[in-house]
C-alpha cells in the first residue's frame, strides 16, 4: 500500500501475503465490491494514525493495513439535527458525530467490545434490531433509514444503500478516526466500534510475541479480534462477549474478512477458561476492580491490559492471585463490564470550582478515587502532588486486596479497588 511505498492493493491480495506469510489458514471471504476502494481509503486512515505516533510496530501497522474495516461495520449510526425532508444522509459528513454524544473525535474513545460492556453507550456491536448480523436494522431515532423530521435523531449509513452519495459516506466514515455507533436500541445507543487510533496505541501496548495466546473481553464487531489474528494467527485468539447477538455479528464479519478465532458468548468477568492458558488478556469495557478469574487464566508474566476509572491499566501478572501495573498516559473512556452489579452513581462534583474540573487529570483522580476521597480531598491532594497525570498511578492485586496508589504501591495515597458507593465516571 502506498504507506508502505507500494502500490494500492486489493483485499484479497492482501489476505493471500498475510495467510502465507504467517500460515493463518485465513480463508476467502465473499467477494467484496468495495475492496479495491476500501484499500485506498484504509491508507489515508493508517497514514493519519503513524502521523499521530501511533502503529510504530510495523507488524501492528501491517494488521491495520490489511484488515478491511468496512466488513466489520456494514452499517453505523451518526447523530445530530436531521433535515426537514427526512432523508438520510442530511447529517453531515461521515463520522462527524459519533456514539449518541458518548465519544467524538477528542481522543475519548470508547470500547470496541460490546456485551461484556455495559450496553448503555459504546461498545462494538453488530446485530440489529432483529438480530441478523448484518441487516440494516437496529431500532433507532430516525427509523427506516430517514431522520426524524426537525429533531435530534440517528442517521444511518450502511453499504447497501440505493444512493451512491451515501454509500459513499458510509465507506469514507467506516476508514475515518472516529468511533462509530453501530447498535441503538429504542433510540438509546448500544454499542460502537472504537476509534481506530485508540485500538491501535491499547494493541501496541498489549506487547504480543509471536505464539502468544490472547483473550479479548468484548467482541464487538470483531474487528480487533481479526487484527490480533492477523498479527498472532487465528488459532491464538478467543474473544468473548456476554450478548448472543453481538457474538453470532461479529463471528460473521470475521468469517467475511476470513477469518475465524474462537468467538464464546459468556460471562467477561469470568473470562473463558476452555481456551486458558493466556499470555495476553485485553479488555474493551471498563472495570471497578480487576476481576479474579482473568488471573488465574493467565501464565505467569503475563499481561493484562484493561479500561479503569477513565485509564488503561497495564498489569504484569505474577501467579492466580498476585499483579501490579502502571497506567498508560493514554485517556481512554470505556462503559462498565456489564453483569458487574447496578449502574454505578455519577461522581460528585458539589462544592468544586469550575477550572479543575476542565482538567482531564484531574477527573482521571476523582474517578480512581470515587468513594474513597472526598472531592475537595482529591482537588488538594492533585494540587499538592503538581497535577499528576495517568501514568504516576498504578494498582497492585495481592491475592483478595486490590489497590490504586500515586507513585508507588506502599507510598503515602492509595485507595482500594471496587465501588463501595458504585460511583459512576465523572466524564
Amino acid at each position: 500500500m502506498g504507506s508502505t511505498g507500494g502500490g494500492t492493493r486489493s483485499a484479497p491480495d492482501a489476505a493471500e501475503r498475510v495467510a502465507r506469510r504467517q500460515g493463518t489458514g485465513r480463508r476467502a471471504g465473499p467477494a467484496d465490491p468495495y475492496a479495491q476502494e476500501a484499500a485506498a481509503v484504509r491508507t489515508g486512515l493508517v497514514r493519519e494514525i503513524v502521523a499521530g505516533g501511533g502503529l510504530t510496530d510495523p507488524a501492528w501497522r501491517a494488521a491495520f493495513e490489511e484488515v478491511p474495516r468496512h466488513l466489520f461495520v456494514p452499517y453505523y449510526f451518526e447523530t445530530g439535527e436531521t433535515e426537514e425532508t427526512g432523508e438520510a444522509g442530511e447529517t453531515g459528513g461521515a463520522g462527524e458525530a459519533s456514539a449518541a454524544g458518548e465519544a467524538d473525535t477528542d481522543g475519548r474513545a470508547v470500547g470496541d467490545g460490546g456485551a461484556g460492556c455495559d450496553g448503555r453507550a459504546v461498545g462494538d456491536g453488530g446485530a440489529g434490531g432483529d438480530g441478523r448480523a448484518d441487516e440494516p436494522g437496529g431500532a433507532s431515532a430516525t427509523g427506516e433509514g430517514g431522520g426524524v423530521r426537525g429533531t435530534v435523531g440517528c442517521t444511518r449509513l450502511w453499504r447497501d444503500d440505493p444512493h451512491p452519495l451515501r454509500r459513499a459516506r458510509w465507506l469514507a466514515g467506516a476508514y475515518a478516526d472516529v468511533p462509530l455507533a453501530t447498535r441503538v436500541r429504542d433510540g438509546e445507543l448500544i454499542t460502537s466500534s472504537s476509534q481506530p487510533s485508540l485500538m491501535a496505541r491499547m494493541l501496541q501496548a498489549l506487547r504480543v510475541r509471536d505464539g502468544d495466546r490472547v483473550l479479548e473481553i468484548g467482541a464487538g464487531t470483531g474487528y480487533n479480534a481479526a487484527l490480533l489474528a492477523h498479527r498472532l494467527g487465528e488459532a491464538h485468539v478467543t474473544t468473548l462477549d456476554l450478548d448472543p447477538e453481538i457474538t453470532e455479528a461479529a463471528r460473521n464479519h470475521l468469517a467475511a474478512a476470513g477469518f475465524r478465532p474462537a468467538v464464546v458468548t459468556g460471562d467477561g468477568a469470568r473470562g473463558c477458561p476452555l481456551h486458558a492458558p493466556y499470555d495476553r488478556i485485553i479488555a474493551t469495557c471498563a472495570v471497578a476492580s480487576v476481576p479474579p478469574a482473568w488471573l488465574g487464566q493467565c501464565r505467569p508474566d503475563a499481561l493484562i491490559l484493561t479500561p479503569l476509572a477513565t485509564g488503561l491499566i497495564t498489569l504484569r501478572v505474577a501467579d492466580a492471585r498476585h499483579a501490579e501495573g502502571r497506567f498508560l498516559a493514554t485517556p481512554a473512556y470505556f462503559v462498565p463490564l456489564r453483569g458487574s452489579g447496578p449502574p454505578p452513581e455519577r461522581v460528585p462534583t458539589c462544592g468544586l470550582p469550575s477550572r479543575p474540573l476542565l482538567d482531564d487529570s484531574f477527573r482521571f483522580l476523582l474517578n480512581l478515587a470515587a468513594g474513597h476521597l472526598e472531592p475537595v480531598e482529591a482537588l488538594a491532594l492533585w494540587e499538592h502532588e503538581g497535577r499528576p497525570g495517568r501514568e504516576r498511578y498504578g494498582v497492585t492485586v495481592r491475592g483478595e486486596r486490590q489497590w490504586a496508589w500515586l507513585d508507588e504501591p506502599e507510598g503515602a495515597y492509595g485507595w482500594p479497588l471496587g465501588p463501595p458507593d458504585r460511583l459512576q465516571s465523572f466524564v
